[in-house]
């Protein structure tokens, strides 16, 4: 995958969760534990780092983002999770695949969901 821009910044913004990534508790969402594995095979596997920031823990960066700000404003916590490519809201309420991302990466220019 050579094709990969590194600079490339990719983030999600997670919903509400009880801890840090969702995995915790008695029942695991699935969702969650395709997205973690996810982001740890981008990362192994392609050395892109996809940042996550928790509402409750890092409301600065959900502020920081215009875009994403203005989902929450209109919509609500029911927007998320929402994912950006540089900057750029590419995807909403639900999390992106392994595939998303690597599209995401290889092509942030025309990254839309």
């Amino acid at each position: 995958m050579s094709d990969v821009d590194n600079k490339v910044q990719i983030e999600i913004f997670d919903p509400p969760m009880c801890c840090a990534g969702g995995l915790c508790g008695p029942a695991i969402d699935p969702a969650l534990l395709d997205v973690n594995e996810a982001v740890l095979k981008l990362k192994n596997e392609h050395g892109i780092e996809v940042h996550r920031y928790l509402l409750q823990q890092q409301g600065q960066k959900f502020m920081e983002n215009p875009e994403v700000l203005a989902l929450l404003q209109e919509q609500g916590t029911d927007v998320l999770p929402v994912t950006a490519v540089n900057g750029t809201v590419v995807k909403q309420r639900e999390f992106p695949t392994f595939d998303e991302l690597v599209s995401y990466a290889a092509s942030p220019e025309t990254a839309t969901t």
